[in-house]
């Protein structure tokens, strides 16, 4: 029997990222989402409130580091120091989407490592574990002076393509560079079909160029699963399915935990025909102008809901996963 958390031991708050994960990891967990008011000051500064006593109770606090970033980095600060004020028993940040987790190493000069400027920030503002999904880095958890426990979102998107016919002289998951060999070839054990993986150069932030040892890795397949942790600006998806394309691909699908569809991202996706869909989750909340036309999104509330039981009870995270490596 499916044990249910205390709703008067704990508390579950949301800043303004994403309140619909929010609301569906209450719903699962069948606690309320507490109200926060938030507002501005005439010089612009941001005014936060939990709406209900935290005082020696658990507080979850729900907050993915979308844009506008800087705001909703603050908002999370703000929260957490609130709950830290006010006597809260132990004080949990739950971070669908950890955006610095790009910042992961000093490769210029006079520049911050700044995933662990912001891993040092939560611990300071109160965080006494952090919870999140999907790392860009990896080594990122390794920033963390708290218990952090990224999750994974690929049990969900396995089990949404196993629904459907897979041939594996057909069809092929493929890794947009060398760092998402690993998870991708993870995917592809999960799906029985065979892997391949592209040799991606970044030339900057919006534009990558894609190497020609992936032409003879998919050639004779018909449909490409290209699966990534992330799609911003899709520049690197885009330019990896032209040489899909190009390749004798006829069918590409889009897998990714996090869906962005920042800036020219929709319309360099619609500008490729082949691509036909793009699965992602809802670690992200999207205006409607960057959704995808052929885009669904899959929940991942109950993963988080379900390591937040488990986190409550005390038992292992990794019960969730076993059988996989995440």
């Amino acid at each position: 029997m499916t044990r249910n958390l205390d709703p008067d031991d704990v508390r579950l708050f949301s800043g303004r990222s994403n309140v619909p994960l929010a609301q569906k990891i209450g719903e699962h967990l069948q606690i309320p989402l507490e109200e926060t008011k938030f507002s501005r000051f005439s010089n612009d500064n941001l005014f936060v409130q939990l709406g209900a006593s935290v005082r020696g109770r658990i507080v979850y606090i729900v907050q993915s580091l979308t844009p506008p970033v800087s705001d909703h980095l603050v908002e999370l600060l703000m929260m957490l120091d609130i709950a830290k004020s006010a006597a809260a028993r132990e004080i949990h940040a739950i971070i669908p989407y950890f955006s610095y987790a790009r910042s992961d190493k000093k490769d210029a000069p006079r520049i911050s490592i700044t995933a662990r400027l912001i891993a040092d920030l939560l611990r300071s503002s109160g965080a006494t574990h952090v919870m999140t999904m999907t790392l860009h880095s990896p080594q990122v958890h390794g920033f963390f002076s708290i218990p952090a426990d990224p999750l994974t979102a690929r049990m969900t998107l396995e089990q949404f393509i196993r629904q459907r016919p897979l041939d594996p002289n057909r069809d092929v998951v493929v890794a947009p560079d060398m760092g998402r060999a690993k998870p991708a070839a993870r995917f592809a054990a999960g799906l029985g079909l065979p892997i391949a993986s592209a040799d991606k150069t970044r030339v900057s932030d919006t534009e990558v160029k894609i190497g020609g040892l992936i032409r003879r890795q998919v050639q004779g397949f018909k449909h490409a699963y290209v699966y990534d942790d992330e799609i911003a600006t899709a520049g690197s998806v885009v330019e990896l399915s032209e040489v899909l394309v190009e390749s004798g691909v006829e069918q590409i699908s889009l897998i990714c935990t996090h869906g962005l569809f920042l800036g020219p991202a929709v319309t360099r996706i619609n500008s490729i025909p082949q691509i036909q869909e793009i699965i992602t989750t809802d670690t992200v909340e999207r205006p409607p102008d960057r959704q995808p036309p052929n885009l669904k999104v899959l929940s991942v509330g109950n993963v988080f809901a379900e390591a937040i039981r488990q986190n409550y009870l005390r038992r292992s995270i990794g019960e969730l996963f076993e059988g996989m490596e995440t």
